[in-house]
């Protein structure tokens, strides 16, 4: 269990307040950035990673696309395809890790 730099997960302002706001509660990476039980502190909120899961997009569910504030899969792929304008293409056998976290009061 460790303490980790909330912008090592989160990759945005926007991000962070939607975690704040209660409105995500877990994200897909392209790699770990964190270990169940590490911490993270958000505008002085902490929040706990409660899971770490190498995964598919395959994988992915409109329940995941929701708990990362999407309304459900196909919006949720649009925003990442938007978000990576770099000629992302979205591959169901990519390899991606959810971490899940939960804020702590």
């Amino acid at each position: 269990m460790a303490r980790i730099e909330a912008d090592s997960l989160l990759p945005n302002d926007h991000v962070k307040q939607l975690a704040l706001d209660g409105d995500i509660t877990q994200i897909h990476r392209g790699n770990p950035y964190a270990d169940a039980g590490d911490t993270f502190d958000v505008d002085g909120t902490t929040f706990e990673v409660t899971d770490v899961t190498h995964r598919t997009l395959g994988d992915l569910t409109d329940e995941d696309a929701r708990a990362e504030g999407s309304e459900d899969l196909e919006a949720y792929r649009k925003r990442l395809e938007h978000a990576h304008s770099d000629g992302f293409e979205w591959d169901d056998d990519a390899d991606v890790v959810r971490h899940r976290f939960e804020r702590q009061d």
